[in-house]
């Protein structure tokens, strides 16, 4: 395609992602991102491509839906505002220690002066914080270009990338040349099992992953087309940085780019370009930074001190990236020839937790795990609690586990995506606390999934406190969140029921729509009390 066509930013980024393939998109409204999945929901080829494009119940579960739609190997984007990111910041966070499969894009849209917003927050905070890549765009068309970058790289670097954009990007328009249409994705698995599970020793790993991936993410920063440096001028007094739509403001006040007569430095893509700037600062006497939201660009330049002091500590390895700090490692970082530190003993050495004997999430998992025998493409989506343990040894019966509530969102992102059967496995506290939305999408659109709430009746892994969800309120609250009755069953996970709770389970696998199965015994640990 060549032919230019007008477009908001919020819609250029919108018909962009449809042109690369997505096969899903997430989000709850919030000025000034709302326009996004409007976009979407209202043009023909979403639903002639069954593209999914329903609201979600919070920003929270829009992003965790879209994290299991990049586990089945499918492109998707969540969108919000900037203050929507700090609901979903616990699953985007941990998105990038999970890493992504599909091409995943979180599209955040900042507000300045506060148009219709609660506070001023960058995003771009956010991204370093988490250790993923940013891209910035400085028009419509780059806005549009982005989103085709930003998949390609999601997909190379195996992460999530935030496209940031802001108020006057967004509800402004301009001319943008589309490409040609990219299919969707093919339903594909990651390769390791255990990537999106995060035990601690699973995260560790990932953690470690993702903190060597940030000097390649940085390179590829320096190397950027999104980033340009011009230091044609022969004027030296003064250079500048700008940062995303803030070049326009330069260029308008000159006449355009060509004619700024200053060095000048404009970053759309981050982590930040060290070399660049390093640049910008060899060649100038002073640097003026232009940049919309917080001085984050300002703020790490300030720090650069004369080029004959020199810093050291974990970024050159001086000290340990990652992990606690010891004793023994400022030693070492001091020169010292010191050690602080005894070998354990034996005794002392740690063991992998398991579930206490007489645990009901064992005879739960094992119904589970011989019925699901039987269908080769189960993916079995879990959360936060004691049942986590069920990623292990003699179980190995889960494929995730990312944050408080995700199982149900994720496994209704994978079933959007196409996975079938999607089960998803939450502990009764563990519902109560986070999963209560997912359940109202999946209940609202009838997704054809199965979640399975463990009620033992306590909130066991912090220490046996109260469910808040006991006493009745749990099956209420199923039903309140559109499960019909007759798809709604409870069970009781003894060895002598084994047979009849695979047939439940199996039941619950073969209707097609939302399911619920609410296996109920109390935890071993309570039960004299109670």
């Amino acid at each position: 395609m060549n032919q230019s066509e007008l477009y908001l930013g919020d819609e250029a980024l919108a018909q962009a992602a449809l042109d690369a393939g997505i096969s899903g998109a997430y989000a709850y409204p919030g000025t000034p991102s709302t326009e996004i999945l409007e976009y979407i929901q209202e043009v023909p080829e979403t639903t002639e491509n069954n593209i999914h494009c329903k609201w979600s119940s919070n920003e929270k579960t829009a992003m965790e839906e879209a994290l299991g739609m990049s586990y089945a190997g499918k492109r998707t984007i969540a969108c919000m505002k900037h203050v929507g990111l700090n609901v979903a910041a616990d699953a985007f966070v941990n998105s990038a220690i999970t890493g992504a499969n599909g091409g995943l894009i979180v599209i955040v849209a900042d507000d300045p002066s506060m148009h219709s917003s609660q506070n001023e927050q960058d995003t771009r905070f956010y991204a370093k914080f988490a250790g993923v890549p940013l891209l910035e765009p400085a028009s419509q068309q780059e806005a549009y270009d982005m989103i085709f970058a930003g998949f390609e790289l999601s997909e190379q670097m195996k992460l999530p990338v935030i496209i940031r954009i802001t108020t006057r990007l967004a509800h402004s328009r301009g001319n943008v040349i589309r490409r040609e249409k990219l299919q969707q994705n093919p339903l594909k698995y990651p390769e390791d099992n255990r990537q999106f599970i995060l035990l601690p020793a699973n995260a560790r790993r990932n953690y470690a992953a993702l903190v060597e991936k940030q000097e390649e993410l940085t390179e590829l920063s320096e190397e950027s087309a999104f980033n340009s440096i011009c230091l044609n001028s022969d004027n030296c007094e003064l250079g500048i940085i700008t940062t995303g739509i803030a070049i326009n403001y330069l260029a308008e006040l000159f006449g355009g780019r060509d004619k700024i007569p200053h060095p000048y430095l404009s970053i759309r893509q981050y982590p930040l370009p060290a070399k660049l700037i390093g640049q910008i600062f060899d060649k100038c006497d002073k640097v003026l930074i232009i940049e919309e939201g917080a001085p984050y660009v300002e703020e790490v330049t300030k720090g650069i001190l004369p080029n004959d002091l020199k810093i050291s500590g974990r970024l050159d390895g001086t000290l340990p990236r990652t992990g606690e700090l010891t004793p023994d490692d400022i030693a070492k970082a001091l020169k010292l020839n010191t050690t602080t530190s005894q070998p354990l003993p034996e005794s002392c050495k740690p063991r992998p937790p398991q579930l206490c004997k007489g645990c009901p999430h064992i005879d739960s998992y094992n119904f589970m795990t011989e019925t699901l025998a039987e269908y080769s493409q189960a993916r079995v989506f879990a959360d936060i609690g004691c049942y986590t343990l069920g990623a292990l040894p003699p179980y190995s019966a889960i494929h995730t586990t990312v944050d408080m509530g995700a199982s149900i969102t994720m496994a209704k992102g994978a079933a959007d995506a196409g996975v079938n059967p999607s089960i998803a496995v939450i502990g009764d506290s563990t519902f109560g606390h986070s999963g209560i939305t997912g359940l109202l999408d999946a209940g609202y659109e009838n997704t054809n999934m199965v979640v399975v709430i463990l009620d033992n009746d306590t909130t066991a892994m912090t220490g046996t406190q109260d469910s808040i969800v006991a006493n009745g309120v749990l099956d209420k609250l199923v039903s309140g969140c559109g499960v019909d009755s007759e798809n709604i069953h409870i069970v009781a996970p003894l060895p002598k029921h084994h047979q009849e709770n695979c047939m439940v389970l199996k039941k619950a696998i073969e209707h097609n729509g939302i399911s619920v199965i609410i296996s109920r015994r109390p935890c071993i640990q309570i039960r004299r009390s109670k």
